[in-house]
């Protein structure tokens, strides 16, 4: 998938655009500035935006391409990330370390889902916050971007039991109108959660 993902950033083109997921920064103006960690980051959007906004940013992805478009972002920006050039399976991060975790578009096959969300959900220290939002399996029906392949889309209760041990969660499958650049344009069926870590 490296390459795939490397291939697709290699474009001058920032292919999902500079501006950050609209959601994410819908969450992410309600809360506090604190520590952040964004995992599949790509082209550095909402990690810069986070930047922006006070927050000190970790971020990482397995596309050197994409972390060199995160870092000129930044630089464009004249804030400063922490970009991890990691995978999933080999990404390094503080346990309870951080106030967010923001998982935006960070598609995985079904067979590594769980493992992978459970991980990820340990780097929020206690009263930390996630902020997700990903394609559902009802996705298949637009053209609007995302996996043609419904092993790496999501059901709400696939997502619901992953993070099942967050509280006060709020879960919805919508509908939106999405306008991220070129391979995220048009209506799109999402997923959204955000709960607060014990």
């Amino acid at each position: 998938m490296t390459s795939f993902w490397d291939e697709r950033y290699a474009i001058r083109d920032y292919v999902y655009g500079k501006l950050p997921n609209s959601y994410f920064a819908e969450q992410l103006d309600l809360l506090t500035p604190g520590k952040i960690l964004l995992p599949a980051e790509g082209e550095g959007r909402n990690a810069v935006y986070a930047a922006l906004n006070g927050w000190e940013v970790t971020a990482f992805d397995s596309s050197i391409e994409g972390k060199k478009k995160a870092i000129q972002l930044a630089d464009e920006n004249k804030v400063t990330i922490n970009y991890l050039l990691a995978g999933y399976d080999e990404v390094m991060f503080e346990p309870q370390g951080y106030d967010v975790l923001a998982i935006i578009y960070a598609h995985i096959p079904s067979s590594h889902r769980r493992a992978i969300h459970r991980k990820l959900i340990t780097a929020l220290k206690p009263g930390g916050k996630l902020i997700f939002e990903a394609f559902s399996k009802e996705q298949m029906k637009y053209n609007s971007g995302g996996p043609r392949n419904l092993n790496m889309l999501y059901s709400a209760s696939e997502i619901s039991e992953d993070f099942n041990i967050l509280t006060n969660t709020h879960l919805e499958e919508t509908v939106v109108h999405l306008q991220e650049g070129p391979h995220h344009m048009g209506d799109g069926a999402v997923i959204r959660l955000t709960g607060s870590m014990l």
